[in-house]
């Protein structure tokens, strides 16, 4: 008799599990039933919106620590790869790609434990940043000339469920709220014979997992429930923009300012670690979230036809507030830029009379002495094609110009004119031109390393190209 007791109870119990399961399962992802077709249709616009950003940091992670046939990858998390010269129009993994620093990329998985980063002394005062973005492309901690200066140092990263104690010989901790981390370091190059030089530095660049650094056993491995997708570009722009989403989003503790709004996101299948079912909902419903995904597009489009610095769009949370369309913004002109302390990208599509600047003609960017970009460490001037927003191929091979440029010559009261056209200018001004493409249109951007504040302010305007022919 006690032996059946205790089986009815066990019964008991496993039909009330199961019930609260199936409760649990009904709150978090919504049929159609809860929801209007003007609710599904925002809700999709608003979390498209709010997923550009995650997304196209995917193509990153993907293309450096996933995809095995990325030559260019390090194919594994938590392993820089490094590229001791300057970028070329052959380089197209990510849109406007910064040709002024080598890149030593790494992508991290904080899932199973923080990991320390290691940087050497950097010598003869040459600049270098070390990045920190979260999957949200927060910038969220910098180690580098400006940040922590250019001495040795050892320096812990940590997701946002790590608790543990700090190990001797770290010099600061960085929390990210996101397991998924990507770091961006950058190394000053005066000029492309410094290859030897860059390589030395680079391998300076350490990445050691903290079992590794504190000689203690490793920790179990953190498993989640829906894979890390393929990445395809066709994929946010219809309905398994979700399943990405719900994939990537496991990676993340959510902010508990956004505790409504993912609640939002629910009641369309946006819910992390659950795959999407278009089962649930109706095909009105699932023809109103494409509907919102659309017009998620032309908002992003607008805003970026508007936006020409760099000044207030890249940050941490506390820098861009929750400004969702702002953080999109910033990852579709120029992913992964700096916040405005560290650097500010200035560009333009426009020539001085407001049209976009064409390949078809010739311009001229005059700088006056007053005008020229004020700057701790150096600036440059960058030109890429549209749409596409890659390096211009051109016959000299010269992607970008600044000061340090061998042989720029300023006019003889201090001013610099810049020439920017598909053929050469002459011989006599060939030390200033920065070839445009044979056809089609382009945008240029001025980078400010170690901005001043009449940059950071807003202050300090760049020319506009202007128009010679």
């Amino acid at each position: 008799m006690k032996k059946q007791i205790i089986l009815f109870f066990s019964i008991l119990t496993l039909i009330i599990v199961s019930c609260k399961k199936d409760k649990k399962d009904e709150a978090v992802v919504n049929s159609d039933a809860s929801i209007s077709v003007d609710s599904a249709r925002a809700i999709a616009k608003e979390a498209w919106i709010y997923g550009f950003p995650i997304f196209y940091n995917y193509k990153t992670v993907y293309s450096y620590a996933l995809d095995k046939n990325n030559a260019n990858g390090a194919k594994n998390f938590n392993t820089f790869k490094n590229y001791s010269k300057s970028f070329t129009a052959l380089d197209t993994t990510i849109v406007t790609p910064n040709n002024d620093t080598p890149y030593s990329w790494a992508i991290l998985n904080l899932s199973d434990e923080p990991i320390v980063l290691e940087v050497p002394e950097i010598t003869n005062n040459r600049y270098y940043v070390m990045q920190l973005i979260d999957a949200y492309t927060y910038n969220f901690a910098y180690v580098g000339s400006r940040a922590t200066g250019n001495k040795a140092g050892k320096y812990l990263i940590a997701g946002p469920k790590w608790k543990g104690e700090t190990p001797k010989g770290i010099d600061k901790v960085f929390t990210s709220e996101t397991n998924l981390v990507t770091i961006l370091g950058r190394t000053e190059m005066d000029n492309v014979g410094e290859t030897n030089i860059i390589k030395k530095i680079q391998s300076g660049y350490r990445i050691i997992p903290l079992h590794e650094y504190t000689k203690t056993t490793a920790p179990e491995v953190v498993k989640y429930n829906m894979p890390l997708p393929e990445w395809k570009e066709s994929d946010y722009k219809s309905l398994e923009f979700i399943n990405v989403l719900n994939s990537l989003l496991q990676y993340t503790v959510p902010d508990k300012s956004e505790k409504e709004l993912l609640a939002r996101f629910a009641k369309i299948g946006i819910v992390p670690g659950v795959p999407f079912d278009k089962s649930k909902f109706s095909p009105e419903i699932l023809k109103a979230i494409e509907e919102g995904i659309a017009e998620g597009g032309k908002v992003l489009e607008e805003s970026i036809s508007k936006t020409t610095s760099s000044l207030n769009i890249f940050g941490s949370r506390a820098d861009l507030k929750n400004n969702y369309v702002l953080r999109a913004t910033a990852a579709a002109m120029g992913i992964y830029g700096n916040t405005k302390e560290e650097a500010v990208y200035v560009g333009s599509m426009n020539d001085k009379d407001g049209k976009p600047l064409d390949a078809a003609n010739k311009y001229i960017l005059h700088f006056k002495k007053e005008q020229l970009p004020p700057v701790d460490y150096f600036w440059s001037i960058t030109m890429y094609n549209l749409p596409q927003r890659n390096l211009v191929k051109n016959p000299i091979n010269r992607y970008s110009i600044g000061d340090r440029t061998k042989g720029l010559k300023y006019e003889a009261n201090g001013d610099l004119i810049i020439y920017l056209q598909t053929d050469s200018p002459g011989k006599d001004k060939e030390n200033n031109w920065l070839p445009s493409p044979q056809k089609g249109g382009y945008n240029i951007i001025v980078r400010l390393y170690g901005p001043a504040k009449n940059v950071t302010s807003g202050d300090w305007k760049i020319p506009l190209p202007e128009k010679t022919n």
